[in-house]
């Protein structure tokens, strides 16, 4: 399977954005999805994560309250909806996914737990 990650760009603190994973190569509804984010020097960290079913997902404390994952199985692809972004926000934005047999498994939050990454879009928000 391979992941493509779009919609970065450059905001003003505040605005919006919606990132875009496009999934190919296998059949996407078999897989749970997160998105992740890095800044130079600092590890990856966790932002959201969604199951095959769309059952559950989860959220940073960061986020919640502006960031929402989605997903349409229908177009094989993971969305992630960033609202009021802050410039703490700026970063390179990645997409995993992970196979699962449930359809009700709880999303997972650690990096190891995914095998599987795109290519990463950045988002850079000015203050």
């Amino acid at each position: 399977v391979q992941l493509q990650a779009s919609g970065g760009g450059l905001v003003q603190a505040g605005d919006s954005l919606r990132l875009s994973c496009q999934v190919s190569g296998r059949t996407f509804s078999y897989y749970n999805m997160g998105w992740f984010r890095q800044t130079p020097g600092k590890e990856r960290a966790f932002v959201a994560a969604i199951n095959r079913g769309s059952v559950s997902t989860t959220l940073a404390d960061f986020v919640k309250g502006r960031f929402t994952i989605s997903r349409d199985n229908a177009k094989d692809t993971l969305y992630l909806q960033m609202n009021n972004l802050k410039p703490e926000d700026t970063a390179v934005y990645y997409c995993a996914a992970r196979w699962s047999s449930s359809l009700r498994e709880t999303p997972h939050t650690r990096v190891g737990d995914y095998r599987i990454w795109g290519q990463g879009t950045q988002v850079t928000v000015s203050s």
